[in-house]
């Protein structure tokens, strides 16, 4: 089978693929267009998230049997029009659920004592203890919507605590021993702290609204390691601003590019402005789930699956 790689990944992916016999061919800088027009001639593609691969794209590949995409989600594949053509799709949330799981914690931990503030004010010459002072996540209700690869993950790093592991989630019977899964009910008279593990899919696009934050019965904590867009910031940044949402740790945005590599940089939105110059919020660029190890077990986890389906 020939192969072409559209993004660049850990060396193993193309190293071990050749050990198969596969034809591996890269191709990290033709346009959409150059790559369509050549892409009958493919069994398979491996892509991160340079460009969608939709509806026209499909049609021109006439051989293609597997789209590998070297992350979680797929929301940048035409999904169901793949399965029609007999495409097998492959991802890897089972690479960088571990990455995603220390990144929300760390995150989380960051917002309960203050450090990015402390940090940058001890930069500045100022000692400010009492302003500084932290929480404890001990005793706390800590809520998970969607409770998959990386919800899972969040929750297991929890365990050291001594909180209380909600989950919530559109399936039925995901809960285990690390959480418990509730209604919507349940869980927004309960948590302290919601953390945000859906997919990007027709239902999750903006779920996070004024309504869904209204329905809380206390101000709670917030954070986003899942997409962007299922949050529409504008509200967001009203509750943060009436109390409603004490803080939020935020590696998403609504206002990301179609890569994660680069940020929506002009006419910044109000919103947006709002969130960047708040202290009760942390940022980082798309990259919870970017580890050394993550990179390396993400590229293992696509040869694995593309070895047990077509060797």
């Amino acid at each position: 089978m020939k192969i072409l790689h559209l993004d660049t990944n850990h060396e193993l992916l193309i190293n071990q693929l050749n050990d198969f016999g596969f034809v591996n061919h890269e191709d990290y800088k033709s346009s959409k267009e150059v790559i369509e027009s050549k892409i009958h001639d493919y069994d398979g593609i491996i892509i991160r998230s340079r460009f969608t691969i939709d509806k026209q794209f499909l049609d021109n590949a006439t051989n293609l049997k597997f789209i590998g995409r070297v992350g979680a989600g797929l929301e940048n594949i035409d999904s169901d029009y793949a399965k029609e053509k007999n495409i097998h799709l492959i991802s890897a949330p089972e690479g960088n659920r571990n990455a995603v799981g220390e990144h929300t914690l760390g995150m989380l931990l960051s917002l309960f004592n203050k450090l990015n503030k402390a940090d940058a004010e001890v930069r500045k010459g100022k000692w400010l203890r009492e302003e500084n002072r932290g929480i404890e996540l001990d005793g706390k209700t800590v809520g998970i919507v969607g409770y998959g690869n990386m919800g899972k993950a969040f929750a297991k790093k929890l365990r050291g605590f001594d909180v209380e592991i909600l989950c919530f989630d559109i399936k039925n019977h995901v809960g285990d021993t690390n959480a418990k899964q509730v209604s919507i009910k349940e869980f927004q008279e309960s948590t302290d702290v919601v953390s945000l593990h859906t997919p990007q899919t027709d239902l999750t696009l903006g779920m996070v609204n004024s309504k869904f934050i209204e329905g809380f019965s206390k101000p709670f904590w917030f954070l986003n390691t899942a997409r962007g867009k299922s949050v529409v910031t504008k509200d967001l940044a009203a509750a943060i601003e009436s109390g409603k949402i004490l803080g939020a740790g935020l590696d998403v945005l609504e206002y990301e590019k179609t890569s994660f590599e680069n940020l929506f940089t002009s006419d910044m939105p109000e919103a947006f402005q709002y969130l960047i110059n708040s202290e009760k919020v942390l940022l980082s660029p798309h990259v919870a789930g970017w580890t050394i190890e993550s990179k390396k077990k993400l590229a293992q986890t696509i040869v694995d699956k593309i070895k047990a389906q077509f060797i």
